[in-house]
Order: C-alpha cells, then sequence, then structure tokens
C-alpha cells in the first residue's frame, strides 16, 4: 500500500515539486521556533513563570520587544504557510504545467523567506510589506484556478438539483 503512494507522488512531477518547497517553509517554521526559544534564554523574558523561576526568578516572567518580534513572524508564517500547504496540494492535482507549478511554489517560498529575513532582522520599510504582497501573488493565482478548475461541479449540482425541486 506504501508503495502505490509513492508511485503517485514520484508519477506526479508537480506534486513532488510541492512538497519539497512545502517541507522547506515547514522546517523554516521550526526554525523561527527555535529562534524565538534562544531569544528568550538570551533576554531572560519567559512566557510562563515556573520557566522564568528555572531561570533565576519571577522578575523574568516579562515580556520582551524582540521576543515578541520572533513571535510576531512566526505567527505570520502559520497564517500563510498553512492556506499555502492546502492551495499548493490541490493545485498540484488540477494539471497546471510543471514550470508554471514551479514558479508558483518558488515564488511564495523565496518571498516568505525575504519576509523571515526581513522581519528577525529588522530590515528597512517596505521590504517586509512587498515580500509579503509578492508571497500572495502566486497564492491568489492558484486559488483562481482551483476554483475556475471545480466551478462547473461545484454549481452544476447546486442548479441541478434546484431544477429537479
Amino acid at each position: 500500500m506504501g508503495r502505490s503512494y509513492q508511485i503517485m507522488m514520484l508519477e506526479n512531477k508537480v506534486f513532488s515539486c510541492f512538497v519539497f518547497y512545502s517541507v522547506l517553509l515547514v522546517i523554516k517554521m521550526y526554525i523561527i521556533a527555535i529562534i524565538t526559544g534562544q531569544v528568550r534564554l538570551r533576554k531572560k523574558a519567559f512566557a510562563n513563570p515556573e520557566d522564568a523561576l528555572r531561570h533565576g526568578g519571577l522578575q523574568h516572567f516579562r515580556e520582551d520587544p524582540d521576543v515578541e518580534r520572533c513571535q510576531r513572524a512566526h505567527r505570520n508564517d502559520m497564517e500563510n504557510i498553512v492556506p499555502f500547504l492546502f492551495l499548493g496540494a490541490v493545485y498540484s492535482l488540477i494539471g497546471p504545467s510543471l514550470a508554471v507549478a514551479r514558479a508558483h511554489f518558488l515564488v511564495f517560498f523565496l518571498f516568505r523567506m525575504l519576509h523571515t529575513l526581513a522581519y528577525l532582522c529588522v530590515l528597512r520599510a517596505p521590504t517586509r510589506s512587498l515580500a509579503y504582497v509578492i508571497a500572495q501573488v502566486p497564492c491568489i493565482s492558484m486559488a483562481v484556478q482551483i476554483l475556475a478548475a471545480v466551478s462547473s461541479y461545484a454549481c452544476s449540482d447546486f442548479i441541478g438539483d434546484r431544477v429537479n425541486l
């Protein structure tokens, strides 16, 4: 059974390309979580009293602007990468050309990387905003193409049901 999934994935080159970039993005999210933890330790700014007590006392049970910046970068990734994972997976199933799909996945990946770099390294505005907007373009494109591919199925049954009433 496992072998058939493996063959199916390898035969769908678009899906394999999507998986490649998706795994890189998930690894990036893990790295940001690790960075957040390291910044917490370095700045001695803990979100939970038990952690603060373990690292010097309740005075370290506090917020810190650098920790908050890491958390915002991570939260922004979750808000944007999770929808990409859904859209990219479904997009892979509607039969786009490999070159176009790769361009969608690559643009999203590169500009999410730039967005994270701009967030964590505090690059000048509007670097982060532009990276965010450009990364949204392939997502919007995939969403429109998915809707175009499935809209006839979604609407035809509904209209057919109304006529049969």
